[in-house]
């Protein structure tokens, strides 16, 4: 939940230690590597719900690895639209990716790969999708530059299958913020944080957040891509680190009824080479809502806005999402999600709040969301208002939205079928519908698979109830 400006300088895209892009091709994997005493690389690529996915392979195999020999079973690894009998993908890395993570395991680093198929990239992969979104971005003459908040709860399984707070004396209704309790998590707080820096990532703020348990590490943002590999990447780090210190480190967007839920915040900007496309030119009438912002980035708006209920197909992906975007409110108060498709100033009640003139805050994201599609999909929504000029009309105020907005999607199922309305959207991974059909087809069945479960609250409702 942070609150500190953009930073002024772009730092440079990418993570320590990359190879630099005009020496690509004359700098190996395995020369990257064993510059950084790295031993082993852990070749990884993500499925379209999130899940990292990775081989392990020894510094003396990475030039099969950067050859394209490196093969995975798709079906297998998960849903990346693959079936049983299809073909390996195969995993080619990316060394502007490549990250050191000597405080997981000495002489160990992350490489993230492009899954190809038949010596092409593979359409369903997240990042390759990203790719593609950016690709026509490039195409328009633009980039986009992005900043995530990772939210995340420390928690411990009990033996009766429920979650308590890691810190059990983290048990105040209203902790947000808490000083006791970022230093009772001093350690696990610090070691993450050292992390990011010693990657280049500029860690800048730690924190706790608005329930029990729960905690947010920032870092600069930086291009799309770069920080999308940077999300599971941190992700993985907090995952291990935490299980290192006997806890659970779950994005889980809604794992207490009666608490805030898990919230990931995305910062768009646009830019042309240098130049910043979102803040108002000086001596224009881009901004007569007042905002400080350019028409073109009022249109971004108005795109995501006019296609947000299938948007949280991918920003909210999961059935434990709508728990989260459906409470009325929390132990602290608040729920910190929005249920309507509004904009306003620095108000974070809206699903776009605009801090400043340099970036909008997409905030209706959860903890569940694979940053591939959510910023892909996002980008996607927000070019399609540019090209039409779309109206976003004017901002709403504090606390408020306009009776026109659109409501947000009341659960998985609902924003299955907002997606499956949506041509734009359906057709925003790879520029293929079938893509979008194949995501919302293994939506569904995610949905009435959690449907046709019996569940406690069912048993203690209607056992006796006639």
């Amino acid at each position: 939940m942070t609150s500190v400006a953009t930073p002024a300088v772009t730092p440079a895209p990418g993570l320590a230690g990359q190879a630099p892009s005009s020496l690509a091709e004359s700098i190996t994997l395995a020369d990257i590597a064993r510059a950084h005493d790295v031993r082993f690389l852990l070749a990884t690529f993500v499925d379209m719900t999130g899940k990292p996915c990775a081989k392990l392979v020894p510094v003396e195999a990475a030039g099969e690895l950067e050859a394209g020999a490196m093969g995975f079973a798709g079906y297998a690894a998960g849903l990346i639209g693959q079936k049983p009998q299809d073909g390996d993908l195969i995993a080619v890395p990316d060394l502007s990716s490549f990250t050191p993570v000597p405080f997981i395991r000495e002489g160990l680093a992350i490489i993230h790969c492009d899954p190809h198929v038949d010596g092409k990239p593979w359409p369903y992969a997240p990042r390759v999708i990203l790719k593609n979104a950016l690709a026509r971005l490039a195409d328009k003459g633009m980039q986009a530059k992005v900043g995530a908040e990772v939210e995340y709860f420390l928690v411990k399984k009990n033996d009766d299958g429920t979650l308590s707070t890691a810190d059990t004396r983290d048990d105040s209704p209203r902790p947000c913020y808490d000083a006791r309790g970022v230093t009772r998590m001093y350690e696990h707080l610090t070691s993450i944080s050292d992390a990011m820096n010693s990657l280049g990532w500029g860690n800048y703020a730690n924190d706790h957040e608005d329930a029990a348990g729960q905690f947010e590490q920032n870092f600069n943002y930086a291009d799309a891509l770069t920080t999308a590999d940077r999300v599971v990447s941190l992700r993985y780090i907090l995952n291990i680190l935490a299980e290192q210190r006997g806890m659970t480190a779950t994005f889980m967007p809604k794992p207490f009824t009666d608490r805030t839920g898990t919230g990931l915040h995305f910062h768009l900007s646009l830019w042309s080479g240098a130049d910043a496309l979102f803040p108002a030119g000086e001596g224009t009438d881009d901004d007569e809502r007042g905002l400080g912002l350019s028409s073109l980035a009022y249109s971004f708006i108005g795109g995501i806005l006019d296609h947000a209920p299938a948007l949280q197909a991918f920003l909210a992906p999961t059935v434990n999402s709508y728990k989260r975007s459906g409470a009325t409110t929390s132990s602290s108060g608040a729920t910190w999600s929005p249920r309507k498709a509004s904009f306003g100033g620095n108000d974070r009640t809206h699903m776009i709040r605009v801090p400043d003139s340099k970036r909008i805050e997409l905030r209706s994201g959860d903890g569940s969301a694979n940053p591939y599609l959510a910023i892909a999909t996002a980008i996607t929504a927000g070019l399609d208002g540019v090209e039409k000029s779309l109206d976003p009309g004017p901002p709403s105020g504090p606390g408020e939205s306009k009776p026109d907005a659109h409501l947000l999607p009341a659960t998985l199922l609902h924003a299955v079928e907002a997606l499956r309305k949506d041509p734009v959207i359906l057709a925003s991974l790879s520029g293929d519908p079938d893509i979008g059909t194949y995501y919302s087809d293994a939506k569904e069945e995610e949905f009435l698979s959690w449907h046709n479960q019996v569940s406690d609250w069912e048993i203690r409702t209607y056992l006796t109830s006639i």
